[in-house]
């Protein structure tokens, strides 16, 4: 009897105290969880063990070794940039300061040039081309270049497509001729390779030189390969401006004809003549669609693009590379020649010069030579004035003193076209920029505040002030979508087994607050950032944390 009262009083002791409580790593309650899938948020838990979403939802009876109380924010997947320019500044400071301020956990780089593959020329000219941020090139494929970021540490993960431009070089330098048959087949190769080591696809960049010199046939062959992997092709076209639907045309037969996905980078259209090409563009896209064809966009939120100053030149004077470039300007009759073109309006090249009305649109944000660093944040009108020289031969002038192409902000599109292609279904964001820091190296030049505002811009001018679109349609064009078009797994959600990579921020208060006058500041807003459940911004500060890795193409060996 004694021990029936005793088996009796432990049962009654479970049933009283119930199941013990589940621990977690990191627990985030009284979240407003968006989930990326573009529906209305839920309030609830997120518990994350190691690198993954263990739960999610309307968690009970559970704990955290780490608890985040996050009453009054929201909380979604980690933001995807689909252009980012980090390749050089990730190797500088792995924080990513910029981008991780506003809630980037992925950074897609290779508009037309990646850090691989390269060869021993190039890896000389980039070691001497190098600007602010110096570094050595122990890499020589695009998939070492990845590792070498992650090994070194990073906060964000990062990803790349392969540079048509790239393989170009790689087999043909500077020379405006198509390559032979054998070059072809090697640059074709370099692809396959590329695409086995986890790229995304084939990226171009057709307004510059080299890249300008690639006929459809030799970009259709490129991307031939990478689709053979799901890869994707993504493009700066041709042109943004005079012949932007043409541009698009070429777009659409190279997806066809490659049998690939195609996207459209920093979708625009330069220059007020062509801001009325716009409705024709999307139309364009909507029919291609319709037609059985994938092809997406994706933009940066603001009315300026920034380059250089060879998007202000022919690229006829550019061949064979800078030193060819600078030694044909110093030629009198050549240099008049260059002049008179940048003058005029043009439908064989992209005249961003032109494009921008005047030499006050152009701002001079990026100067090589300490010399010239005192024009930084003037416009090229400002330093015509100062210098005593008419604009498009202190534009000369400038490329040939510095070592370098100038770096270069163009005020070049509308309001209302931004605001009408954020509306779009398949249009995603890219900063066009490094991830960069208020300190060290990057504040000896200026640069556009897109690289510390994109995303915060979106959310807080175009979504909350403005209400362009809602807060769960951006988040989703910030996240799962992007991760659709890259086919990317088990990321772009919220959901339990995909990666921690994790964004808690303040709807009311996130911010950009870089302007084009002070572009180094951080945005405003966003508390805490996990990338692969580690915890890399902690109350708005940087942790010091690296939990950033490569995530791979559909192409990859290791992906199935």
């Amino acid at each position: 009897m004694q021990y029936r009262i005793i088996i009796l009083s432990f049962i009654c002791l479970l049933v009283a105290c119930g199941n013990p409580a589940t621990q977690y790593d990191i627990l985030i309650t009284n979240a407003t969880i968006y989930d990326g899938s573009g529906e209305k948020p839920i309030i609830g838990s997120i518990a994350i063990n190691g690198d993954k979403i263990a739960d999610l939802g309307n968690l009970e009876n559970i704990s955290g070794k780490k608890e985040i109380d996050a009453k009054g924010m929201a909380v979604s997947p980690g933001f995807i940039n689909m252009l980012s320019w980090a390749t050089e500044s990730l190797i500088e400071d792995g924080r990513g300061m910029s981008d991780i301020k506003q809630g980037v956990t992925l950074e897609v780089m290779g508009e037309g040039w990646s850090m691989g593959p390269i060869n021993e020329a190039m890896k000389a000219n980039s070691i001497k081309s190098q600007g602010d941020i110096k570094y050595d090139i122990p890499w020589t494929t695009l998939g070492e270049y990845l590792e070498f970021l992650e090994k070194k540490g990073i906060a964000p993960n990062v990803a790349s497509f392969m540079g048509a431009t790239t393989a170009r070089i790689h087999e043909l330098g500077y020379e405006d001729r198509p390559p032979t048959e054998e070059e072809l087949t090697r640059m074709q190769a370099l692809v396959r390779q590329a695409m086995e080591e986890g790229a995304m696809g084939i990226g171009s960049s057709l307004i510059y030189a080299p890249a300008f010199y690639a006929k459809t046939e030799e970009l259709v062959a490129l991307c031939q390969v990478a689709g053979e992997y799901g890869g994707r092709y993504i493009t700066h076209m041709r042109s943004e401006g005079n012949k932007l639907l043409e541009g698009v045309d070429e777009v659409l037969t190279i997806a066809k004809e490659a049998n690939i996905g195609a996207e459209i980078y920093h979708m625009k259209a330069g220059g007020q003549n062509n801001w009325p090409k716009m409705d024709l563009m999307i139309a364009k896209i909507d029919s291609a669609q319709q037609a059985g064809l994938d092809i997406t966009t994706n933009m940066y939120n603001y009315v300026a693009g920034a380059t250089g100053l060879d998007a202000a030149m022919p690229p006829w004077v550019q061949e064979g590379g800078y030193k060819a470039w600078v030694d044909r300007l110093k030629d009198a009759k050549i240099r008049a020649k260059v002049k008179a073109e940048m003058k005029k309006d043009a439908t064989d090249w992209e005249n961003l010069y032109f494009s921008a009305g005047s030499a006050a649109n152009l701002l001079l944000v990026g100067f090589k030579s300490d010399s010239l660093k005192k024009y930084t944040g003037k416009s090229l009108a400002e330093v015509a004035t100062i210098r005593g020289t008419d604009p498009e031969d202190t534009a000369i002038d400038l490329v040939i003193q510095d070592g370098s192409r100038v770096g270069t902000v163009y005020f070049l599109m509308s309001e209302e076209n931004i605001k009408k292609q954020i509306q779009l279904p398949y249009i995603t964001f890219g900063s066009d920029a490094g991830a960069l820091a208020t300190e060290g190296a990057f504040i000896k030049s200026s640069t556009h505040p897109r690289a510390y505002g994109n995303v915060a811009r979106l959310l807080g001018k175009y979504v909350r002030a403005e209400q362009v679109i809602s807060l769960e349609e951006a988040i989703k064009k910030l996240t799962s979508l992007p991760a659709e078009h890259l086919k990317i797994r088990n990321r772009g959600f919220l959901k339990q087994g995909y990666f921690a990579d994790i964004v808690i921020f303040d709807p009311a208060r996130i911010q950009d607050k870089a302007t084009f006058e002070n572009p180094h500041q951080y945005a405003e807003g966003v508390a805490h950032v996990f990338v692969n459940g580690i915890q890399v911004l902690e109350d708005g500060e940087a942790t010091g944390q690296f939990g950033g890795r490569v995530v791979r193409g559909p192409g990859w060996k290791g992906w199935k």
